[in-house]
C-alpha cells in the first residue's frame, strides 16, 4: 500500500510540472529570431492577431514546443521503462544504441527509398520503430544468459559497442549521399528539432495516447520485473513474455520520438532518476513524474539552444548531452 503523504506528493508535483511546462512554453513563444511580444500572444492565440504574429505562432514556435515536450515524455517513459526491465539504472534508448538503430533505418530510408511528401511524417515513426526493434533484439541476445538471465554491467557495454557500430555505419551510408541529403542526416544526429510542423505532431501522438496509459497499466508488473529473476518467476508472472512487450513499448516510443527530434540520448536517463529522487522507485509513482520532466527537460533545452546563437542555435540533443554526459559518469561511478 503507498502512503497517503506520498500520494499527495506526487499530485502536488505533477501540478507544479504542469505549471512549469505551460511557464516555459510560454517564455519559449516570445524568445528567437521571430517572436511574438507577450501581450499580444493571447490575442493572437485566440484569433486576433496579424497575419504575421499568427503564422509565427502557429506554424513556427507552437509545433516545435508541442513536438519537444511530446517528445521529452517519449524518452523519459522508454528510459523509465528500459531501467526497469534490465534492472540497470544506466539504461536509456540513446545510451544502449536504440535511438542509433532507429537512425541506420531513418537514414537508409531517407537515402534509398523514393518519398511520398504526403505521408513522410506518418511513415518516419514506422521505419525508426522497424530499426530500433532489430537493434533492441540484438542487444538483448548478446546481453541475456541462460544461467542469469539479463546482465546489467553487459547491457550497458553491447548496446555502446551497438551505438558506435551505427554510428559508424551512419558515415558509411552518407559519404556517398547528396549534399541535401547529408545535410538531413547530419542535423537527425545532432539531436536537431526538425520535425517542426502539424503532420509530426499529428504522427507521434497515436503513439503516446497508446503506450502511456498501457505502461501505467504495467506499472505493477515493471515493479515485479524490477526484482530478481527467481522472484520475479516465484510470484507466478511470465517473466520472458512481459519483459518482451515492455521492451517493445519502450523501443516504439523512443523510436516515434527520435523519428522527429534526431538523435537525443539522456533524457531517458535523467528524467526517471530525478523522479525516483522525489517520489521513490515504485513505477507507478515515479512514471509520470518522469513523463513530464522529460517534456520539460527537452523543451528547456531546445528553449535555450536556439536562443544561444543566432540564427540557427545549438542543437537541442548537443544541450542536453552537456547536461546529460556528466550526470551519465556520476551515476556510473556511484554505482
Amino acid at each position: 500500500m503507498i502512503h497517503p503523504d506520498l500520494i499527495k506528493k506526487q499530485r502536488l508535483l505533477l501540478m507544479m510540472l504542469s505549471v512549469l511546462i505551460l511557464l516555459t512554453a510560454f517564455i519559449g513563444i516570445g524568445l528567437g529570431y521571430s517572436s511574438v511580444s507577450y501581450d499580444r500572444l493571447l490575442p493572437t492565440l485566440f484569433g486576433y492577431g496579424s497575419f504575421k504574429e499568427e503564422f509565427i505562432l502557429f506554424s513556427i514556435r507552437l509545433p516545435r514546443i508541442i513536438i519537444t515536450i511530446l517528445a521529452g515524455m517519449a524518452l523519459a517513459l522508454s528510459g523509465s521503462i528500459l531501467q526497469g526491465i534490465t534492472r540497470n539504472d544506466l539504461a536509456d534508448p540513446g545510451i544502449i544504441g536504440i535511438n542509433s538503430g532507429a537512425g541506420v533505418s531513418i537514414a537508409v530510408f531517407f537515402l534509398f527509398f523514393p518519398i511520398d511528401a504526403a505521408s513522410f511524417a506518418y511513415l518516419l515513426p514506422i521505419v525508426a520503430f522497424v530499426g530500433a526493434l532489430l537493434t533492441a533484439c540484438l542487444i538483448y541476445l548478446f546481453s541475456y544468459s541462460k544461467r542469469n538471465g539479463i546482465q546489467p554491467v553487459r547491457l550497458v557495454l553491447v548496446g555502446v559497442g551497438f551505438s558506435m557500430a551505427f554510428s559508424g555505419l551512419m558515415i558509411i551510408l552518407i559519404s556517398a549521399a547528396e549534399r541535401q541529403k547529408v545535410d538531413f542526416i547530419a542535423k537527425w544526429l545532432a539531436g536537431s528539432i526538425w520535425g517542426t510542423d502539424w503532420p509530426f505532431i499529428w504522427a507521434i501522438v497515436p503513439w503516446l495516447v497508446v503506450l502511456i496509459p498501457l505502461t501505467l497499466y504495467k506499472s505493477q508488473m515493471l515493479n515485479l520485473l524490477g526484482l530478481s529473476e527467481p522472484v520475479s518467476i516465484g510470484v507466478g508472472i511470465s517473466v520472458n513474455r512481459e519483459r518482451f512487450l515492455m521492451l517493445i513499448v519502450a523501443v516504439a516510443l523512443a523510436a516515434s520520438a527520435v523519428s522527429v527530434t534526431g538523435g537525443i540520448a539522456f533524457i531517458g536517463l535523467m528524467a526517471p532518476h530525478m523522479a525516483k529522487a522525489l517520489v521513490g522507485p515504485r513505477s507507478q509513482m515515479f512514471i509520470p513524474v518522469a513523463i513530464l520532466l522529460g517534456g520539460w527537460l527537452l523543451m528547456l533545452a531546445d528553449t535555450i539552444g536556439r536562443n544561444i546563437l543566432e540564427p540557427d542555435g545549438i542543437p537541442a540533443g548537443i544541450m542536453i548531452a552537456l547536461i546529460g554526459a556528466p550526470y551519465f559518469m556520476y551515476l556510473l561511478l556511484k554505482k
